[in-house]
């Protein structure tokens, strides 16, 4: 049986790694966990501190080619109806078409293809449209909770002459979503904080630790989002 639990869970895990948001997510795993090394051992280990950043700034900057052709994402999602959620929608998406069109300017010139003083200016540009998204995105997976919620105790209570096998059938799948839209409530509410360290540096936004555990909430949340079932 653990053989067989073990081949299931490699399987996943090959799946999981096929997808670029996988790939993102692991790599976003490195970058905030070499973060918090380098804060620890900045004081008393400064060769250990200055082999975390560098694996931190390299995790940092795959991440960035890796979302190559991400704003067209965003871009497509504009072209569509917004559906019920409308200026929500709009908004959202195009925020995050923003941020990741932005996002290939920062890396292109931190690698030294555009010129350096580029990058902090497509850097604060990127990280404005991430955070419009993402408050956007927060507000959409906030109604469509509380409507679930309205819907899980209308079920609960009995009614819509449904039978209870059907209602306790429903009642699991809303329960389900709304683990996934919590979810990525935290990982939006996590990546928020650390767009606003870019926009608008802080002492607490812009702390190792507060970013650290910000990127590794996020990372965990997409890993739980993606994660095959």
């Amino acid at each position: 049986m653990s053989g067989g639990g073990a081949g299931d869970t490699l399987d996943k895990l090959v799946v999981f790694l096929a997808k670029r948001d996988g790939i993102d997510k692991l790599v976003k795993t490195y970058q905030y966990v070499s973060k918090l090394a380098h804060w620890a051992a900045e004081s008393s280990h400064p060769g250990l501190a200055g082999r975390a950043k560098s694996w931190e700034t390299a995790a940092g900057l795959s991440r960035k080619v890796f979302r190559s052709g991400r704003s067209l994402t965003g871009l497509n999602a504009l072209r569509r109806s917004p559906g019920e959620f409308g200026a929500l929608a709009v908004l959202a998406n195009a925020g995050e078409m923003v941020y990741f069109f932005f996002d290939h300017f920062t890396w292109l010139s931190r690698v030294g293809v555009l010129e350096p003083w580029l990058a902090r200016r497509a850097s604060f540009v990127s990280a404005f449209g991430e955070c419009v998204g993402y408050v956007f995105f927060i507000v959409m997976d906030f109604i469509m909770i509380r409507r679930g919620i309205r819907r899980e105790r209308a079920l609960l209570r009995g009614g819509e002459g449904k039978e209870e096998e059907e209602r306790e059938g429903e009642v699991r799948r809303i329960r389900a979503d709304r683990v996934m839209r919590l979810m990525g409530t935290a990982a939006n509410l996590a990546d928020l904080v650390i767009a606003v360290a870019d926009i608008e540096p802080n002492p607490f936004c812009n702390h190792a630790v507060t970013l650290g555990i910000s990127g590794l909430v996020s990372a965990w949340a997409g890993w739980y989002r993606n994660w095959p079932s």
